[in-house]
Order: structure tokens, then sequence, then C-alpha cells
């Protein structure tokens, strides 16, 4: 590898560390999302644990697991739950059809 392409790279993982780490680095864009809680959106739903791992395609048990926060949920089921957080009544429609 040529000496330029190593300190390039070399240097992108130290500013990954550092952003890691908490420090602030130039030009990195950090979006957050407020986590959704699974509890209150299923709640909200008014449906069982049953039924709203069925509607997510999900076990029982992991539901079960992300309420308490033993785990959290992650890629397709996170986003799920934020949209039925926003408009449960049309995500349940579209969920159950």
């Amino acid at each position: 590898m040529k000496d330029d392409l190593f300190n390039d790279l070399l240097e992108s993982v130290r500013q990954m560390g550092d952003h890691m780490r908490g420090v602030e680095v130039e030009g990195v864009k950090v979006t957050e999302r407020p986590e959704v809680e699974a509890k209150a959106v299923r709640e909200a739903v008014g449906v069982s644990q049953g039924e709203f791992a069925r509607l997510l395609g999900v076990s029982v048990r992991t539901l079960q697991n992300w309420e308490p926060h033993r785990t959290r949920p992650t890629g397709p089921a996170r986003a799920l739950l934020r949209m039925i957080s926003q408009d449960p009544v049309v995500a349940l429609r579209l969920l159950t059809t």
C-alpha cells in the first residue's frame, strides 16, 4: 500500500476512535433519534404482548426483552415501532390487512 493511502487510513481509524470516545471530530455529522419504548407503544395500541409480537413479526420473548430494556430493537423493528408510535391507526390497519 502506498504511504499516502496508508496514512489516510490510519488517520481515519484515529478519528473513528476519537468519535467513539466522545471527542468531537470535524466533519462528522451525528444524528440521534430518541429511543422508542416498545411497551409504551404496545400499551397505546392496546394489544397483548402476543398480538403485538405477531404484528411486528418477532417472538414474544424478543418483545419481552425489549420492554424492560434487556435488549433493544434494531433495524426494521425499530423503524416499525417508530411508525406505529407516530400513527397507530394507520400502522395497525396496514399491518392487519
